[in-house]
Parts: C-alpha cells; structure tokens; sequence
C-alpha cells in the first residue's frame, strides 16, 4: 500500500483491477479498504475494476461516493463471433467436424439475452 501511495501521490494514476469478483470475499474487503485510503490520500488516483454484479454493491459501500459504475452485458452475437473465430482456429482442425462446432455454439450461447 505504501508503494501504491508513494506512486500515486506524485502525479495521476490509474489503478486497474481485474476482476474484483475473483477475490476470495475476506480479500476484497482488504482490497477495497486499500483502496479507499488510497483514494483519499490521493486525489489524483482513479480506479478501474472489473466484477460481476454481486461485487458491485461492495465497492459501491466500501467507496462512498467515489464509484461510478456501467454495467455490461453480453450479445449474442458477439459471443458467438467471438466462438466462431476461435474454433476455427483450432490447432487441429480435423478434430472437429461442423456438427460438434454447431452444438458447442448452441450449448454455449443458450442462456445469453439479446439486449
């Protein structure tokens, strides 16, 4: 924490973390107390995270006032483009034939909304 004030209290700094919400819960209250002392130490600081919806009310009551917060969802269509590109570049690409590719892209993107 020491390192991160020092770093931070020079000039503007960007802290990203990626994903929050794959921190063990005891970790992430560490964390965003860290955070916060941070942020009130250093004006300057700013602070990217990334978690699924159920950290976003930690952060939004562990920082106070200081979080802002955009919710992303995913499109079916990007999903699917996104499995497409990378079946096909497959190492092996005779190990699976149009079929399996076919149900992969079903089973996958089954649960995914349209926005």
């Amino acid at each position: 924490m020491k390192m991160l004030e020092n770093t931070a209290s020079a000039k503007t700094t960007f802290i990203c973390i990626d994903p929050l919400d794959e921190c063990a819960a005891g970790y992430r209250v560490k964390i965003l107390d860290s955070l916060n002392q941070i942020l009130q130490r250093c004006p300057g600081t700013r602070v990217f995270m990334t978690g699924r919806p159920p950290v976003q009310a930690e952060a939004l009551g562990s920082l106070p006032g200081r979080v802002t917060t955009i919710r992303v969802t995913p499109r079916r269509h990007d999903i699917i483009s996104y499995l497409r590109t990378r079946l096909d570049e497959d190492i092996r690409p005779g190990a699976m034939d149009s079929s399996l590719k076919a149900d992969i892209l079903k089973k996958i993107t089954k649960d995914v909304s349209e926005m």
